[in-house]
């Protein structure tokens, strides 16, 4: 398991289900919109409270994010 893919692939997952683009989407939790897709695309390990920051823009439980699909 590769935590900083199954965490990219949720993120994406969660916001595209959403309906809101990379920049939508790091406007309303606060980040850049390139930290969104490094993100996504791998590239970047992020903090506990940026985890936690994503999960409540998605409204969604945290651990949602690490679970392998």
């Amino acid at each position: 398991m590769d935590i900083i893919k199954v965490f990219g692939n949720n993120l994406r997952k969660y916001r595209t289900e959403k309906g809101l683009s990379q920049e939508e989407f790091a406007e309303k939790c606060g980040m850049h919109r390139t930290y969104i897709s490094a993100i996504e695309c791998y590239r970047r390990s992020i903090s506990l409270e940026n985890v936690q920051r994503i999960a409540d823009a998605l409204a969604i439980e945290t651990f949602l994010l690490f679970k392998e699909s």
